[in-house]
């Protein structure tokens, strides 16, 4: 069951950033007033509020360091979606990063 959770904790965050990222640029363009940019932006903050509540659980049954690297891929996997869902550009730098913060995840879940 905890896996289940920490599962919808992820997609939430990721979805929620996405619906943010992808309103504030369609924001840009229609203006923040258009019903579509609201109803992406207040779909980011139910998904990240689900989010946020979801860890807060977590957090009450996990210690942190347990808990902390499963989140961490949390931004891998937005950079990736964003690369996928948003045609963001997968620069060398942003590669690299994430394979660093993949590194990192791995060393700490080891520790």
């Amino acid at each position: 069951m905890a896996i289940f959770i920490f599962m919808i904790e992820i997609f939430a965050a990721v979805v929620g950033q996405l619906f943010l990222k992808h309103a504030m640029e369609e924001s840009n363009r229609l203006g923040f007033r258009d019903r579509g940019v609201l109803a992406l932006f207040l779909s980011g903050v139910a998904a990240l509020t689900i989010s946020f509540f979801l860890t807060i659980a977590l957090l009450q049954h996990f210690d942190l360091s347990f808990y902390f690297p499963i989140q961490g891929s949390t931004v891998v996997l937005i950079v990736l979606t964003a690369v996928l869902v948003l045609r963001e550009k997968l620069t060398l730098q942003l590669l690299v990063g994430s394979l660093l913060i993949s590194v990192g995840i791995g060393i700490v879940s080891v520790s």
